[in-house]
């Protein structure tokens, strides 16, 4: 068999020196994390990047998980460990379990680990075994606490009175951030809230709204907090029945008085918040601020109101003022008018009268008489109008344009039945 390379290497021929062998199949199985990883994609149909974000979070679930190893390794001091346990109730029962940290944020699971590892560690099997004391008072605790954390109920009760998990606010005169000092008081506090989501205190860039709802939420909160983890044990013996209604009584009235006490502290601790929050501050000044803009222009306002109603004074006594010199000089004229108007009615009526003398009473002296009472009958129902009309057409006219005037106005005012010669 000879092979031929290209052109331009050392030799164009090559000879093999030895024959090929003959194929041989072999089975191959594809193994490893990666054919896994490959396989996994290839039948779930995920892409790499979903692919990878799944591995991520199992790989967070893993971290989470293993971060909660150390539940309930927690060691207690000598005085917990020799504390009475007739007197469970003053333990710090969070602590016994391994829990200080986590307090009422601890969920059962983690309750059952610490309670496990606690009975690991301090049964007294165990002690005996190692050699200590056979006692087991701080088991019987451990017990206790078990017993109660798993009650809902119970561990309510007790979480009421828990002051460990209580956040206080810092001393009063003293230096601190606002918010950073308060903050986690109220959230604190929130816990014992009935009605959830409890507003939080924000920091200072929170609205005037926001900081009402906080403040309004507060003034009136509403705790869920009982008191009964404190009551006196009521004995079990029924023999002295008036005994125990006295412990009973005793308790619901110890009950209500750390209830007002409590009610008490929050209306104390929401005033004084109230009172150094430098946001109420800043709201105050503002609203003083926007007080004086308004009075202000309040002021403005009624000093330019004033200053118009003067100009409008003013303009009202020159108005009038001139209306009475315009009156004055009106009734003047009109006076003139008037004395126009009468002397110019008094000249037309000679006129009237004088034209049928002017034309010789039409040349009928016998009837001068009657003419003239008709005359006089029609001056007296001529307008103004018709008199200067008439006095106009007889003054220096003809006999036959005078009479004609006179039986022409007659007609109009329609009362030539009345008279005697101008009909």
């Amino acid at each position: 068999m000879s092979i031929t390379l290209p052109s331009g290497t050392r030799s164009e021929t090559f000879k093999a020196v030895h024959k090929y062998t003959e194929p041989t199949r072999r089975p191959i199985e594809p193994v490893g994390p990666l054919f896994l990883a490959h396989a996994s994609r290839t039948l779930r149909g995920h892409t790499w990047s979903e692919f990878e974000k799944l591995e991520a979070e199992k790989n967070v679930t893993v971290v989470q998980e293993n971060g909660d190893d150390d539940i309930g390794d927690e060691d207690q001091d000598e005085d917990l460990l020799a504390h009475d346990p007739r007197e469970w109730k003053s333990a710090d029962l969070y602590a016994v379990l391994g829990l200080s940290k986590l307090r009422y944020r601890a969920n059962e699971d983690q309750i059952r680990r610490a309670h496990r590892k606690q009975v690991l560690k301090h049964h007294p099997d165990k002690k005996s075994a190692s050699g200590g004391l056979e006692q087991d008072g701080f088991f019987k605790i451990i017990q206790k606490a078990f017993e109660i954390m798993l009650d809902s109920n119970k561990r309510q009760q007790y979480d009421s009175v828990d002051t460990n998990a209580d956040v206080l606010p810092p001393p009063a005169k003293s230096k601190y951030d606002f918010f950073e000092a308060f903050g986690p008081v109220f959230e604190s506090e929130a816990r014992f809230s009935k009605k959830q989501p409890v507003p939080l205190l924000g920091d200072a860039s929170a609205t005037k709204e926001q900081v009402d709802e906080f403040y309004n939420f507060w003034g009136k909160f509403d705790s869920w907090k009982t008191f009964e983890f404190k009551d006196d044990d009521v004995p079990d013996d029924t023999a002295n029945r008036d005994h125990k209604r006295y412990i009973e009584r005793k308790n619901i009235a110890a009950r209500k008085k750390f209830k007002q006490e409590d009610n008490k502290r929050v209306i104390d601790l929401v005033e004084r918040a109230h009172l150094e929050d430098p946001r109420i501050k800043a709201f105050k000044d503002e609203a003083k601020k926007e007080k004086e803009r308004k009075k202000w222009e309040r002021e403005a306002g009624s000093r330019q109101a004033a200053e118009a109603a003067a100009a409008k004074k003013a303009a009202e006594e020159e108005a009038a003022k001139k209306a009475a010199e315009d009156a004055a000089a009106s009734k003047q004229n009109s006076k003139k008018a008037k004395e126009a108007a009468k002397a110019a009615k008094k000249k037309n009526k000679r006129a009237v009268r004088g034209s049928v003398k002017d034309v010789d009473f039409f040349g009928d002296a016998a009837q001068s008489a009657g003419i003239e009472e008709d005359v006089d009958y029609l001056l007296e129902k001529f307008s103004d109008v018709q008199l200067g009309e008439v006095a106009a057409k007889v003054t220096g006219a003809d006999a036959a344009t005078v009479k004609q005037a006179f039986v022409d106005v007659a007609a109009e005012l329609g009362v030539s039945s009345s008279l005697k010669y101008f009909k």
